[in-house]
């Protein structure tokens, strides 16, 4: 089973995106073969400051290494060193119709807030399908609000297979990753960049404590009895308790006599201890960037020499002569 999935580098991981994705993609690792991949072409319809970048695309490098992905069990990679993604790129938009991309949600959310979207934007998923489809991916993981992507993706791949008549194209399925507990931000709603609400994993302590004692409560008195069930700062902190520690946590609430100060207080402890292997080992590779490069460099060795595989397939599906392997590639 071969799992490939791509995180875009528009920022620092947060709690939400570790929780929500990174975790399980970590937990994939050691299939038969997993890829996953830095998408800074993707970012590129966002992100347009060089450096900032370069700076997020190192950062997610250094995150997802420390979070746990093992480079001796899944392939780490940046989007851009596999020029073979934007070839077939290409040739899945000779055969995409504007039609599927006109109906796609981030080309219409984009317009019905009206903003002018570019092309970049536009064909955005023919570049996710590229992504998805170069590797002969089985398994994407995809979040509930992310499977029109995988449908997306699959009607690309069978329209290419139908027009030039075979199965060049492996066509990959959806697993949705499983709901966790819902990470509300600091002011209770959905923890998400957009709303700037977010917690960093790897914030600085000094930080990381002002940003959770910052988090948004009712205003009720210390005495006062008070619901875990409703309250945000509980709903963290059970992302890093045992339930015997949430359940002695849950009775002070009940019992009242202790403010909001003391469970952020909770929180913070817990959370310092849960990433504490991390942010050790996260400084440990800061100080080897040598051996990050490394790892990206090794990783799209290995992608590219997959991907220049079924590339090649395509190529002669549509009639097209099989170019020279780059010189600068090796596998």
């Amino acid at each position: 089973m071969r799992v490939l999935s791509g995180i875009q580098p528009t920022g620092r991981f947060h709690w939400g995106n570790y929780f929500g994705a990174i975790q399980q993609y970590i937990a994939l690792q050691g299939n038969e073969q997993s890829f996953y991949f830095i998408a800074d072409l993707h970012a590129l319809t966002t992100v347009r400051d060089a450096k900032a970048l370069k700076q997020n695309v190192t950062d997610a490098a250094l995150d997802l290494l420390a979070l746990g992905l093992d480079p001796a069990r899944a392939t780490l990679f940046r989007q851009s060193d596999v020029p073979e993604v934007t070839e077939l790129m290409w040739l899945l938009l000779t055969v995409t119709q504007f039609s599927l991309l006109e109906k796609c949600t981030s080309y219409k959310d984009k317009v019905a807030k009206g903003i002018a979207p570019d092309a970049g934007l536009f064909t955005y998923p023919v570049l996710m399908a590229a992504d998805i489809l170069l590797y002969d991916s089985d398994v994407v993981p995809v979040g509930a609000d992310q499977i029109q992507h995988l449908e997306v993706t699959r009607d690309i791949a069978q329209r290419f297979n139908s027009t030039y008549g075979g199965e060049f194209l492996h066509l990959p399925t959806a697993r949705v990753l499983k709901e966790g507990a819902k990470v509300p931000g600091t002011d209770g709603e959905k923890m998400s960049k957009s709303y700037g609400n977010t917690i960093e994993i790897f914030e600085p302590e000094k930080s990381l404590r002002k940003r959770i004692m910052s988090i948004k409560t009712d205003s009720l008195p210390m005495e006062a009895p008070k619901d875990p069930e409703t309250c945000s700062v509980f709903a963290l902190y059970q992302l890093f308790a045992s339930p015997e520690q949430q359940g002695t946590l849950a009775e002070r609430y009940r019992a009242g006599g202790m403010g909001y100060g003391e469970a952020k207080q909770a929180v913070f402890d817990a959370s310092m201890s849960y990433f504490n292997a991390a942010r050790t080992r996260r400084t440990e590779l800061v100080a080897d960037p040598a051996y990050v490069e490394g790892v990206l460099q090794e990783g799209a060795r290995k992608a590219r020499k997959k991907g220049q595989e079924v590339l090649k397939r395509v190529r002669q599906a549509c009639g097209l002569l099989a170019h020279a392997t780059d010189a600068s590639f090796n596998p």
